[in-house]
């Protein structure tokens, strides 16, 4: 698998059947991404989805199909190539990739305060989680694990006890675009998670991880 960082949330997940990208929000780099075979949305939220960009981005990738959570769904309703709402428990299949919808709510910002929907997804049986906004804990072993380090609904120890918990082979640091010391996070993060398990990408870089 290779992944490459687009900033804050957003992925291109290159597995050996197919290419994902995830979460293409407005903190993004995402333009010149092509030949996808899927995008993919966790939530409403504009830091995970720019509507504004996504319709070119699926004109320059007609092969792509759009999934998205069920409150982001009415938000993508007048795009052409249409949108497949997704909910967890579902299982989609792209190329000869998998992916299967965890989660189900945002992390909760405050207390009873109503979150949106949130998607998870967990692409090919555990090869990568991307959790979106929450602290979805699948059922199976995750080998690449997007860990969230800042932003209003987290706490530093939250990611922290997150990788601790799911114990992936390697943690990627990723929602750090509204941050403006993202490598202290990172830093944390590594220094308190087991060691050699964190590693930052290079923004823009593809990352090739063997099993």
């Amino acid at each position: 698998m290779r992944l490459t960082h687009l900033g804050h949330a957003c992925f291109l997940v290159e597995t050996q059947a197919a290419r994902l990208l995830i979460d293409p929000g407005v903190l993004s780099a995402f333009e010149g991404v092509r030949e996808l075979d899927a995008v993919l949305v966790t939530h409403e939220h504009a830091d995970h989805v720019d509507i504004d960009r996504l319709g070119p981005l699926l004109a320059a990738n007609p092969r792509a199909a759009l999934v998205v959570d069920a409150d982001t769904a009415p938000a993508v309703a007048t795009l052409p190539m249409g949108a497949v709402a997704a909910r967890p428990g579902d299982r989609l299949s792209f190329g000869g990739s998998t992916v299967d919808v965890l989660g189900g709510l945002h992390a909760a910002v405050y207390g009873p305060v109503p979150g949106c929907t949130n998607n998870a997804y967990l692409v090919d049986h555990g090869a990568f989680l991307h959790p979106g906004d929450s602290w979805v804990r699948p059922e199976v072993p995750v080998d690449i694990l997007a860990v969230p380090i800042d932003g209003p609904w987290l706490k530093l120890a939250d990611a922290i006890d997150y990788v601790r918990d799911i114990a992936p082979r390697v943690a990627v640091p990723m929602h750090e675009g509204e941050t403006t010391d993202p490598g202290k996070y990172g830093g944390m993060l590594a220094g308190l998670s087991p060691e050699g398990v964190v590693q930052r990408l290079a923004p823009g870089e593809a990352t090739s991880f063997d099993g």
